[in-house]
């Protein structure tokens, strides 16, 4: 199926390297997670917080409009082209202990920054709307040939991206995560506990 973004272009699933594309593989990234997505993982996550109670976090629905449809036969259809109704704004929202959470997830192949034009202008004025109403907004990066995952608050990837409008670095040096970031060692289950973070981020604000 051809699935297009709003404005004609081609959609290329954001878990995907250019060396997947085509090959309907993913790279395993851990013995113990081998062959999981990001995505894969922090559902897992939700999937865990939720039968214990400790949280409601789900992916957002994606509205899509439907173009072109094939019938090869007549108890079943096939979807050959589709857009996205509107541009996305962020990954997942849920509440936590009162605090309404908000966050993106991406991952990046590089060993050194986070290029920032995997982020959006539309998902960065949705996360400064959520932390102007005392949201939690955030960003999990995971650089997937490190094997290493990072609970990057919107304050540092606000910052990164002003800079970068005003015609700085176009990306966020992997420093830059472990000096103002959390890192989020990953586990059993849940297999990325960004809660166990959220909990430090408040502290640190408030302490």
């Amino acid at each position: 199926m051809m699935l297009k973004y709003p404005n004609g272009k081609p959609y290329k699933p954001k878990n995907q390297t250019p060396e997947q594309v085509g090959t309907g593989k993913v790279k395993d990234f851990s013995f113990g997670n081998r062959g999981k997505t990001l995505e894969e993982e922090i559902n897992e996550t939700n999937e865990y917080y939720l039968s214990r109670q400790i949280a409601i976090v789900h992916k957002k629905p994606v509205p899509i409009q439907i173009v072109k449809v094939e019938y090869p036969k007549r108890s079943a259809a096939v979807i050959r082209e589709a857009y996205f109704r509107t541009p996305s704004t962020t990954d997942y929202n849920g509440v936590w202990n009162g605090y309404y959470i908000d966050f993106e997830a991406k991952e990046t192949e590089s060993k050194t920054s986070f290029p920032l034009k995997n982020v959006h202008e539309h998902q960065i004025t949705h996360m400064k709307n959520v932390v102007d109403q005392q949201g939690i907004a955030f960003t999990i990066v995971r650089f997937s040939k490190l094997d290493r995952y990072f609970f990057l608050p919107f304050s540092v990837l606000y910052e990164s991206w002003c800079h970068m409008k005003k015609g700085g670095r176009k990306s966020i040096p992997l420093e830059t995560f472990e000096s103002k970031s959390y890192e989020i060692i990953p586990g059993y289950n849940p297999r990325i506990d960004y809660i166990s973070i959220i909990k430090k981020f408040i502290c640190n604000k408030e302490c």
